[in-house]
């Protein structure tokens, strides 16, 4: 799609070139959405691909992963094989539905800012205990968790001239067994109901996405018996947060929910 709107292409090679936020600005990392559709508020997109970070770092106690580290990259990254939970990673990059070519360029960074509620990059995130690291235009900087930093469908926390410059992944919840449990209308729809549970040092966590209009993350210092874990998805997630739109009924998302929950709860026992 010709973003035939767009008068100006910046392509800053450090922070200082990022140019002063204004009205019709938009960040471009992979593009894979920005250009599927026509953009006609848009007028000038900012290149972070010229701004070369290191897709993916290793350290002693997180993964760092550049806000314009590919689906691809992610998925192929050489991992320390302590941290068992990289299993995960494919999973979630194959919940997109998408083909390699859209690997070879989506971007992680930009998965958590489209904010799509079946955005499985956010799942992953969510389920890892991921940070985003958020750069403002007046050169400061905070971290904000994943599961706070998307709001809603399509909502996020970054305000005007804010950029996602990373995401971090502790750890100690990437040596964590988990599970992954997927459902949809048809084998190869967007997903209804996207979950991922946890067991770690910090006890069980449970993930709920792409059923809900904004991530759920229920903790438990143990893995929860099932009276426990149904009567914790009804009091932490309304019925008002479930989702209804063309890829699932807001009724029959919390009833698989549910099934996919206990679930995980058993296998991850």
């Amino acid at each position: 799609m010709d973003l035939s709107f767009v008068t100006q292409i910046s392509a800053p090679r450090s922070r200082d070139d990022l140019p002063a936020p204004e009205p019709g600005t938009a960040y471009l990392a992979g593009g894979t959405w920005l250009y599927s559709e026509p953009q006609p508020t848009i007028t000038r997109l900012v290149d972070l691909a010229t701004l070369d970070w290191p897709a993916i770092t290793v350290h002693d106690d997180e993964l760092e992963l550049a806000a314009t580290c590919t689906i691809e990259n992610l998925c192929d990254a050489p991992l320390p094989a302590e941290w068992v939970a990289k299993s995960l990673f494919r999973p979630c990059a194959e919940s997109l539905v998408a083909s390699w070519k859209i690997w070879h360029t989506a971007t992680v960074g930009g998965n958590l800012a489209l904010a799509l509620p079946a955005g499985a990059m956010i799942t992953l995130c969510c389920a890892l205990d991921a940070e985003a690291l958020v750069w403002a235009p007046d050169g400061g900087e905070r971290r904000v968790p994943v599961d706070r930093f998307v709001t809603g469908a399509g909502r996020t926390t970054l305000g005007a001239g804010e950029l996602i410059r990373s995401i971090h992944l502790p750890a100690a919840a990437l040596r964590g067994r988990t599970s992954l449990r997927k459902i949809a209308y048809s084998p190869l729809g967007r997903s209804g109901a996207l979950l991922v549970g946890r067991v770690g040092s910090d006890g069980f966590t449970l993930t709920v996405t792409a059923s809900t209009i904004r991530p759920f993350v229920l903790r438990f210092p143990a893995p929860p018996d099932p009276g426990l874990l149904s009567r914790s998805l009804s009091e932490q997630i309304s019925v008002d947060d479930y989702l209804t739109d063309a890829h699932g009924a807001a009724d029959w998302r919390r009833h698989v929910t549910g099934v996919l929950a206990e679930e995980i709860r058993r296998e991850l026992e």
